[in-house]
């Protein structure tokens, strides 16, 4: 389909942190976030000297010192109080988080002089790690085969892993540790059930930082996000969950959950403010792949087979002005939309209930769909709206 993409959409280019040599532990991330605070408490410490130091020049009798200043009371220390764990509340981010970060890992990824680092949700106890296309492939600089990842578990260790399989028109990778067993499985959710202003959790190594927990709500759902092409030039699109929930560098391909701590999306891309910096991390507008249309294409990387698109057959562009919509510009013989009788400048509205007002919220709409799909299509031929069923083909 002819359409440009977005520039203010951005899929978040893995963050450039070398990885460590195989065997090896991975650093704890957030040295930068430990020396910050250090400096605080320097500050601090140089202020609480400060005020040591004036309170030792008062006088104890609540009257002046030799110099006239009036004296302050002396300090008096509160009984402390009891602060001891108590477990996390059903529902709550911290259960949550309890349920789900040794689920996710970081994913160091080197290959043709390049390196970045990411994030995996792990899906099976022997190690398979669904992640983004853009991770393994470094944000489309290499080819995904001669990438060498490491992946590093919640609890510190790490192991080598290799790519099984990638699809860059979802932007779904699959990668395997090696010799590993007994880890914990993600709970796979439905994203079908999500609702706006539902709660959710991202987890994921943003900046490299493993192992974080940002929390918001769902602010849209079905958002057409195309954030490129695949080497064939055709769009990178997909009807993305809208959240709130930090997400940044890095965090690409982390687990988006909801407050039963099950995997509702794969969090792929952000928003850059118009004529921004692209490398800018959250404005609060953050997009994941809704896990129900990664399924199907994660069970057919899991067999080894090419993973299969549904497909209108038609090329599309911008609707004529005061129109929403995608306008046919040519159709393939024999295609789904030649056989239901659409027709060059028929301007396509709807698909289903999904309102369709651009080429890439068609692409995106389309790419929810399965091959043979029965679908109900809208459209607006010379000014009057029509409906026509189809089934849809497949890019097999």
């Amino acid at each position: 389909m002819t359409i440009s993409a977005p520039p203010s959409y951005q899929p978040p280019p893995p963050s450039l942190t070398p990885p460590p040599p195989p065997g090896e532990p991975r650093p704890r991330r957030g040295g930068f976030a430990a020396a910050v605070l250090a400096g605080a408490l320097v500050i601090g410490g140089g202020a609480g000297l400060g005020g040591a130091a004036l309170w030792s020049a008062l006088d104890d009798d609540g009257g002046s010192d030799d110099s006239g200043t009036p004296a302050s009371a002396p300090l008096q220390v509160a009984d402390t109080a009891d602060t001891a764990d108590t477990d996390a509340p059903d529902g709550s981010v911290e259960q949550v988080a309890s349920k789900v970060l040794p689920s996710v890992v970081a994913l160091d990824v080197t290959g043709g002089g390049s390196g970045g680092s990411g994030s995996g949700v792990i899906l099976t106890e022997d190690g398979l790690i669904l992640t983004n296309d853009h991770v393994v492939s470094l944000a489309g600089s290499i080819d995904p085969d001669s990438a060498q990842v490491t992946v590093s578990f919640a609890d510190g260790s790490t192991t080598p892993a290799t790519v099984v399989g990638t699809d860059p028109l979802t932007d779904t990778a699959l990668v395997q540790a090696e010799d590993v067993s007994g880890l914990t499985p993600v709970t796979i959710g439905q994203s079908g059930d999500l609702d706006v202003g539902e709660q959710v959790v991202a987890v994921g190594s943003p900046y490299g930082l493993d192992s974080t927990v940002t929390s918001g709500i769902v602010s849209a759902l079905d958002r057409p996000v195309e954030v490129g092409r695949d080497a064939e030039g055709n769009s990178v699109a997909y009807p993305a969950i809208q959240t709130d929930a930090a997400i940044n560098h890095g965090n690409s391909g982390g687990a988006l959950v909801n407050m039963a701590g099950e995997l509702v999306g794969i969090n792929a891309s952000i928003r850059t403010p118009d004529g921004g910096d692209p490398d800018a991390g959250s404005i609060g507008l953050g997009f994941a792949i809704p896990i129900d249309e990664v399924v199907p294409i994660v069970e057919q990387l899991r067999a080894g087979e090419t993973p299969t698109h549904a497909r209108l057959g038609i090329q599309v562009s911008p609707a004529p002005e005061g129109v929403a919509g995608a306008a046919v510009s040519s159709i393939e013989e024999g295609s789904a939309a030649a056989d239901a009788g659409l027709q060059d400048g028929d301007v396509i509205t709807r698909i289903d209930d999904h309102p369709v007002d651009s080429p890439g919220a068609l692409v995106a709409t389309i790419r929810s769909y399965r091959p043979d799909d029965k679908v109900t299509v809208t459209y607006v031929r010379d000014g009057d709206q029509q409906t026509t069923e189809l089934q849809l083909g497949s890019d097999a």
